[in-house]
């Protein structure tokens, strides 16, 4: 696999503070800390996975002190940059809704994202991952979205 692939545990990682972020929000109810878990969910799926704060606190302070990593079990970025872009769109309808006081809204919405996260925490299963998956399964090759008109 190349270089660029991400190391699964640092993933994990990632979605135990996003899940801390979004129980936050689900108990505040806080448009503010909806925004902020948008913008990091919108600088790793659009910007790259290098950007995310948490990714960084974790080869800085966490992996150092754990074994390496077998090399096959590395993850390919796609996949989870996939799933960062779905939840940033669930926390941009959350932080909307908060906003706008349509607060069963945003606490739905916040709640799927929430339950994402802790999938992928507690259990290392990415929904989002396996929503890209399927998508790459039914989505014939070579297709784009100027094919469909």
């Amino acid at each position: 696999m190349p270089a660029a692939t991400l190391d699964p545990r640092g993933v994990r990682f990632t979605a135990a503070m996003t899940s801390v972020i979004l129980a936050l929000g689900l108990v505040t109810a806080s448009w503010r800390v909806l925004a902020a878990q948008m913008v990091l969910f919108g600088m790793c799926a659009f910007l790259g996975m290098r950007l995310n704060p948490w990714g960084y606190v974790f080869r800085q302070a966490v992996r150092p002190r754990l074994a390496p990593i077998d090399p096959a079990e590395r993850e390919e970025p796609a996949p989870v940059r996939f799933s960062q872009g779905v939840g940033f769109a669930f926390a941009l309808v959350a932080t909307v809704g908060y906003a706008a006081e349509w607060t069963t809204l945003g606490l739905v919405a916040n709640a799927f994202a929430l339950v994402a996260a802790l999938l992928n925490a507690v259990f290392g299963y990415c929904l989002g991952c396996q929503m890209y998956l399927l998508l790459r399964r039914v989505t014939p090759v070579g297709a784009s979205a100027s094919d469909t008109r």
